[in-house]
Formats: C-alpha cells, sequence, structure tokens
C-alpha cells in the first residue's frame, strides 16, 4: 500500500495551486500549527503498537493500508487547509531527505546480511552462547541491528535447540543484539542514522555513547552467562542432548562470504557522506539534495543489486530469507515519515507550539534540559512506539541543530540517543529486529513470552540496569 500513500502525495503535488507557500519555505510556522495536526502520527504509532496484538490477523494484511489512510489523514486536509503547494513540498522533503536514505541503507544491510549463512551445528552452551552474543553485540553496530540478528539468530537457536530452557537464550539475544549492541554508530539502530542525516557526526556516538554501552552489554553478558550456566547445568543433569533435533552431522561451514565485502562497502558508503562535501546540490522540488548523498544512496542500490546476483540460492534458502519484513518497513515508514511533517514543525517552534509542554516536561526550572527526563521520555516511548521517529521528535523537542546539540547539547543528545537505542528492547515492539527475532524463534518452535510475559523479563533486568545509568551518566 506504499503506492497508495505516494499516488496521494502525487495527485496533491498536481493540484499544485500555492506557489506562494512553496516559496515560503513549505508550509506554515510550527507556532501557527495546532496539536490536532498530530493525531494521524499518534494513531499510525498507536496502530502499529495495538494492531498485532489486538488484530493481529487484520494487522498482518492491512497494515499497508492502515499506513496509507494515516498518510492520507494528515496530507489531504494539510493541502486543503494550507494549500496544496505545502503539502506537496513537505512530502517532497520527507521522501527525498529522510524516507529514501532510509530504506535504501535498511535494504541494503537486510540484503547482503541475509546472503550470509552458517551451515552446520554447534553445541550450545555458557561459553559458547555468550560468544556468539557478544559477537553478535559488536556486529550489530556494523552491520545494524537487523543484519547482525538476521545472521546470528538462526545459528543459536539450532545450537541450543536440544535444551528444554532456551528461551532466555533469545530473550537475551534481543537485548544485546537487537538493541544495546547497535548504540556506536549510524549503522547500527534506524534513530542514530536518522541523526546521521539530520547532520549528526558519523563517529559521534561512538565517542560519546562508549561508556554506557560497554557498561550495559557487559553487565548483561555477565548476568546472561550465569543464567545460561544455570539452566546448562540442569540439561546435564536431565541428560536431555540425545533428543537434539540437528545433531552434529554437518560440518560448519560460512556461506556468501563474499557479502562481507559488500558490507564494508556499504558502511564505506556511509562514511564516505559524511566525509565527502564537494559543495554540489541539486534543487528536488525545493529540497536540497547533495552530490555525496546521492552517491551513497545510489551506491547502496548497487550494493544491494550486486549481493542478490552473487548470493547462492543456498544461502538465502538457509536463512529462510524473504522481503516480507522489509515490505513492512517500507509500508509503515512511508506513513511515519509523512505524519511525523507537524509533529516536527509544532516541536521546533518550542515553547510558542502547540506542544510547548513536551519542551517544559524535559527542561529544568532554570531553563536548561533534563537529561534524565529526556534519557527516560525518549526511552519509555521508544519502549511502546517505534524508536526511530521517537528519536526525531525529541531530536527536535531539543532544538533539532546537529551542531548545537554535538557541542553545547551533547549531554542532551547522549541521553536521547540512549534513550532511543537501549530502551527499544523494553517490548517486542520498541525496534523492527525484536519482533522478527521473536517470529524466527516460534518458527523453529521456542515458546517465546507474551506480549507483557517478555515485559517481565526487560522489567526484571533491564529497568534496574537503566536506573543504573542513569545514576551513573546522566
Amino acid at each position: 500500500m506504499q503506492k497508495g500513500i505516494w499516488g496521494a502525495v502525487a495527485a496533491v503535488g498536481l493540484t499544485l495551486i500555492s506557489p506562494a507557500a512553496l516559496a515560503a519555505g513549505g508550509g506554515p510556522d510550527g507556532a501557527q500549527l495546532v496539536a490536532w495536526w498530530g493525531l494521524p502520527f499518534a494513531g499510525l504509532l498507536l496502530s502499529i503498537a495495538l494492531g498485532p496484538l489486538v488484530a493481529p490477523a487484520f494487522w498482518h494484511h492491512h497494515f499497508g493500508k492502515i499506513a496509507a489512510f494515516w498518510g492520507a489523514a494528515f496530507l489531504l486536509p494539510f493541502a486543503l487547509v494550507y494549500g496544496a503547494g505545502a503539502a506537496w513540498h513537505g512530502a517532497v522533503h520527507a521522501l527525498i531527505a529522510e524516507y529514501i536514505p532510509f530504506v535504501v541503507l535498511l535494504t541494503a544491510l537486510f540484503t547482503t546480511a541475509g546472503g550470509i549463512c552458517l551451515h552446520g551445528n554447534l553445541r550450545g552452551g555458557p561459553w559458547l552462547n555468550t560468544g556468539l552474543l557478544g559477537l553478535g553485540t559488536v556486529f550489530a553496530s556494523i552491520m545494524g541491528t537487523t543484519g547482525a540478528a538476521m545472521l546470528l539468530i538462526r545459528p543459536l537457536i539450532r545450537a541450543n535447540d536440544n535444551r528444554k530452557h532456551n528461551v532466555h537464550v533469545v530473550v537475551f539475544f534481543i537485548f544485546l543484539v537487537a538493541n544495546a549492541g547497535g548504540s556506536l554508530t549510524p549503522l547500527g539502530d534506524p534513530p542514530l542514522f536518522l541523526g546521521f542525516l539530520q547532520g549528526v557526526e558519523f563517529f559521534w556516538t561512538t565517542r560519546h555513547l562508549w561508556p554506557e554501552t560497554l557498561m550495559a552489554c557487559s553487565i548483561l553478558l555477565v548476568l546472561f552467562f550465569l543464567i545460561d550456566s544455570y539452566y546448562f547445568r540442569q540439561k546435564v543433569e536431565e541428560k536431555i542432548e540425545a533428543l537434539d533435533p540437528t545433531p552434529h552431522v554437518a560440518p560448519l561451514r560460512l556461506e556468501g562470504k563474499r557479502n562481507f565485502v559488500l558490507l564494508a562497502a556499504a558502511v564505506g558508503l556511509v562514511l564516505m557522506s559524511g566525509i565527502w562535501k564537494p559543495g554540489v546540490v541539486f534543487d528536488v522540488f525545493g529540497t536540497p539534495l547533495t552530490l555525496e548523498n546521492l552517491a551513497r544512496d545510489v551506491g547502496l542500490v548497487v550494493v544491494t543489486l550486486i549481493s542478490l546476483a552473487i548470493t547462492p540460492r543456498t544461502a538465502r534458502v538457509g536463512n529462510d530469507f524473504n522481503w516480507e519484513p522489509m515490505k513492512e518497513v517500507g509500508k509503515l515508514f512511508a506513513g511515519i515519515f509523512l505524519t511525523i511533517i507537524p509533529v516536527v514543525a509544532i516541536l521546533r517552534a518550542g515553547e510558542a507550539g502547540a506542544l510547548g509542554w513536551v519542551i517544559r516536561l524535559v527542561t529544568g526550572p532554570d531553563g536548561a534540559p533534563d537529561n534524565v527526563m529526556y534519557f527516560w521520555a525518549t526511552g519509555i516511548l521508544s519502549s511502546f512506539l517505534d524508536n526511530a521517529p521517537t528519536y526525531l521528535v525529541f531530536f527536535n523537542t531539543a532544538g533539532g541543530d546537529a551542531a548545537t546539540l554535538m557541542t553545547s547539547g551533547a549531554a542532551t543528545l547522549a541521553a536521547i540517543s540512549a534513550g532511543a537505542v537501549f530502551m527499544g528492547a523494553n517490548t517486542y515492539i520498541g525496534n523492527a529486529p525484536n519482533f522478527m527475532v521473536k517470529a524466527i524463534a516460534e518458527q523453529r518452535g521456542i515458546r517465546m513470552p507474551s506480549f507483557f510475559g517478555y515485559m517481565l523479563w526487560s522489567g526484571a533486568i533491564l529497568l534496574p540496569l537503566f536506573v543504573l545509568m542513569t545514576l551513573i551518566f546522566f
């Protein structure tokens, strides 16, 4: 239903009737917008949060239509009130500046990682499992949480499929590989890539979040080792290893290794776009498009196509590779990037905007940002909504100027980044890979906790960790 969203955009554009609004910057000042313009954005995020829980079958078949509905619910009334020129400009800016780069990068990482398959079986135990989780945690900031999760979840499940107690292995995998491990680069997690697109330097999060990341991941890995050792001793006592459904008969073999070169190329392209500044800018319907960003996105498309061409079919079959996760991301984020337009404009207006209370919530009595509130407000919303748009909301709440946030506002930007990335692990819906990992585990016969059952795990393990991080860092 992505076509439905952009079809509506095109229809508005073809009836362009307000050149003045376009020339004036594509819309009214955020201070002029009332809060109800944010209802389509809130409605879409609530649909994402509740749809899979309340009506999973309906959601699975119609989430694209739902995203299209909320996109049109903002775009068409906005065009009627402020002119189609303003609506067209806003939609084109969201498409060119944010949506296409976001989806192109995710597709490249998803495709190349999905072409690397580890055949054979490992013997799951505390040391091996902890090592795989640690490896995935490191990989997450290099190839993205989605790429690292898709690369390692199946070998990890096969290694532990003869164990009676293996749910904790997948739960900690979500904590570490699908979330916390992606906190060091824009490649790691979608919120940080959105920050990169807004002007945050590539290695800024590496320099400013490594202490928080090191502490959180070290504690989680040690805690996992202790829990896994306990359950592993029970397995040995029960002597259930003979029940292994995937016995150790096939030698370990890595297929699709050429995709590692393509992953390195993807990393290089993103780095290039942050370092190379030729000063060439194209105007696309009023939206500036720099040469370095155009080169990056074209290069990532080429990387994706090469991966599809050179990867052995058996590697993708071994990974159960399919396009459904990317289709869901593409359709839902088309709606998100449309409906968030007025929310960002209002937040940029500061206390003069209709959401001034949000500014006051995360601002101290002296007018300085309250970094504890930024960390927890960003994190709580990231837990129940999607952490990428949540990051964007609070990034703009803090002023939206990357140069300022990276310097005088560094502590605030660190709090926002940490809250979005780390607390995306609090629920299944906090980050896209969470549900993907859950679905793969259930397909392999693991009885994963329910939505609220998973929250018992995250509440018992992650919330005390986040309190400790608050006391130490924020």
